[in-house]
């Protein structure tokens, strides 16, 4: 989980890189279709293995539900994502980020019917007084602060969108429960219907800009983001749930800003200050207070 923590950390200043050096929405689709071949490789290795794996939705309206998360999980968060990082700095993105777990339970009100209480609306604002410290007291002041903003603005965005998928895989998740689909299953079906959904975005970069080939630098990048952030990542991280539990592994989330930061300062050479160490705290206080009384009111089912 440690593994996990630092690889995901370190794809906000790799994100950045492929973004101020390619399109952002051809970095994005380039990211996805290196995701697609481990994917449907991995699923190969585990058909051979006897494991029964479904490598494409069954029913119309399973295709419905994985093209509707694939809308938020892929499109719009990878856009959102590569155009947020080419507009702000590294370190002060991956720990606006963090921000995602609010959004995830607010968004349960809605599509899942947990109730919103006062506590949650304490947790959300103190971490948005965090993210209006990183961005407004950010240290790296070399970025133009319209710029910071506008990166900045896109990433919470993103929260937003992987937030709402989060809640559609759940939904999906338990209706599908019958038919045996597995959350690793879902995951590679919304990845390959956003791929497709980033194809025209892709399109209207070569449309507008020429094809660009990724060099070396670009390449790296590409495979960092997509087989070690998107793919090992991932089955690493389900492997931690299963062999320590849900709980202790989502704590080491947390790891993720800080190795964010760093890799910002060590790939980038952006800076550190306390005002990023003040908006970590702040923010993930605020995460911690909503997570806890989400739990609770789910366990007293009020």
């Amino acid at each position: 989980m440690l593994m996990v923590s630092m690889i995901w950390g370190g794809s906000w200043a790799v994100g950045r890189l492929l973004a101020l050096s390619l399109p952002p929405a051809t970095g994005a689709w380039m990211r996805y279709v290196a995701c697609m071949v481990a994917f449907y490789i991995w699923f190969a290795y585990k058909s051979s293995r006897g494991d029964n794996v479904r490598w494409l939705p069954e029913s119309r309206d399973s295709w419905w539900r994985v093209s509707i998360i694939a809308l938020f999980a892929v499109m719009g968060y990878q856009l959102l994502f590569m155009y947020g990082m080419k507009f702000t700095a590294a370190g002060d993105a991956s720990l606006i980020i963090t921000m995602n777990p609010i959004f995830t339970v607010l968004l349960a009100a809605p599509f899942l019917g947990q109730k919103i209480t006062g506590r949650m609306v304490y947790g959300l604002v103190i971490s948005f007084v965090g993210v209006v410290i990183v961005t407004g007291w950010s240290p790296n002041t070399d970025l133009p602060l319209n710029e910071r903003l506008k990166g900045d603005l896109m990433i919470m965005l993103a929260a937003l969108c992987w937030a709402t998928a989060t809640n559609l895989t759940r939904i999906m998740l338990e209706t599908e429960g019958e038919k045996g689909a597995t959350s690793t299953e879902i995951v590679v079906w919304y990845s390959l219907v956003g791929t497709i959904l980033l194809t025209p975005w892709w399109l209207l970069d070569v449309y507008g800009s020429g094809l660009q080939a990724p060099n070396l630098e670009d390449m790296l990048a590409i495979f960092y983001l997509s087989i070690l952030s998107t793919v090992l990542a991932y089955i690493w991280f389900v492997v931690g749930v299963e062999k320590i539990g849900a709980t202790s592994a989502s704590s080491y989330v947390f790891l993720v800003p800080p190795f964010g930061v760093l890799g910002g300062w060590l790939l980038l050479d952006e800076r550190l200050g306390f005002s990023l160490i003040l908006g970590f705290l702040l923010i993930v206080g605020g995460v911690r207070v909503v997570q806890s009384e989400s739990v609770r009111v789910g366990r007293s089912g009020r």
